[in-house]
């Protein structure tokens, strides 16, 4: 019989507890992971309790907060604070989001706070994401023509061929679509997961791109494309309300037609 075990420093334990205030009356308790692969010791949870009273609404507010007033050592990307970069993604709750968006009182009982999943720790809540952009980089996500621009104009398309860009350029790559399937977890190696997939199609559809057949013939792959299996995990955290897994089967969709 196989006997499969994991390392002994993989097992989360439980870690350092800050309590709030003793006059601190709205207390939330907030567990946040904290991980440093540069030492040997074990992942653990740390226990923090924020006094709501003074803190912004949102689970970005704590985590600054946490980091300001109580252990500067924790770790943790954020920008614009406003659901536009993208920096500030992780597990909330036990689904991938924004920090920045993600409200306070949304979450019933303690706020779980961990890294984007299945993906190598750099330390704490900070996920080292090289190969989602390295996979972004391999869709080639820029405009490719053979012919030359309109002398002096730039290239123009019509309002329904820009339409068909709504829903595919609002991407702000996060990674918590890609973070959030089973089958990137598997196989990230090979996959080239919803984000980049989502990248790709949009400028597959882009009328002024011309390199369209170039394009899904790198896709028609067993791997990169076809190991989406449309359980919809992408759709249903990604932040921006976008859908990769539809630019996914779109996709699959005209490589079956290319090659009948």
């Amino acid at each position: 019989m196989a006997e499969f075990t994991l390392p002994a420093n993989s097992i989360v334990k439980k870690g350092k507890v800050f309590t709030a205030a003793p006059d601190a009356v709205n207390v939330k308790t907030f567990l946040v992971y904290r991980y440093d692969p540069s030492t040997e010791m074990n992942p653990s949870v740390d226990s923090y309790q924020i006094d709501l009273d003074d803190c912004g609404p949102m689970i970005l507010d704590a985590l600054i907060k946490i980091k300001s007033e109580i252990d500067p050592g924790l770790a943790f990307r954020r920008s614009c604070r406003e659901g536009i970069c993208g920096s500030c993604a992780m597990n909330i709750d036990g689904a991938n989001t924004l920090a920045c968006t993600m409200a306070i009182e949304d979450v019933e009982g303690d706020v779980r706070v961990y890294p984007l999943p299945h993906q190598p720790v750099v330390k704490d809540l900070v996920s080292d994401l090289s190969n989602f952009y390295r996979q972004y980089e391999a869709v080639e996500p820029w405009m490719q023509t053979d012919s030359k621009p309109p002398q002096g104009r730039e290239r123009l398309q019509s309002k329904e061929d820009r339409e068909k860009l709504d829903g595919l350029y609002e991407c702000i790559m996060c990674a918590c679509c890609s973070t959030s399937g089973p089958s990137y977890w598997w196989n990230s190696d090979k996959y080239l997961g919803p984000a980049a997939l989502l990248a790709a199609y949009r400028w597959i559809v882009d009328s002024r791109d011309e390199k369209t057949e170039e394009r899904l013939s790198a896709l028609d792959d067993p791997f990169k494309l076809y190991r989406c299996h449309t359980i919809m995990n992408c759709a249903t955290v990604c932040p921006k309300g976008l859908n990769p897994a539809e630019a996914i089967a779109d996709t699959k969709k005209m490589l079956v037609q290319r090659n009948l």
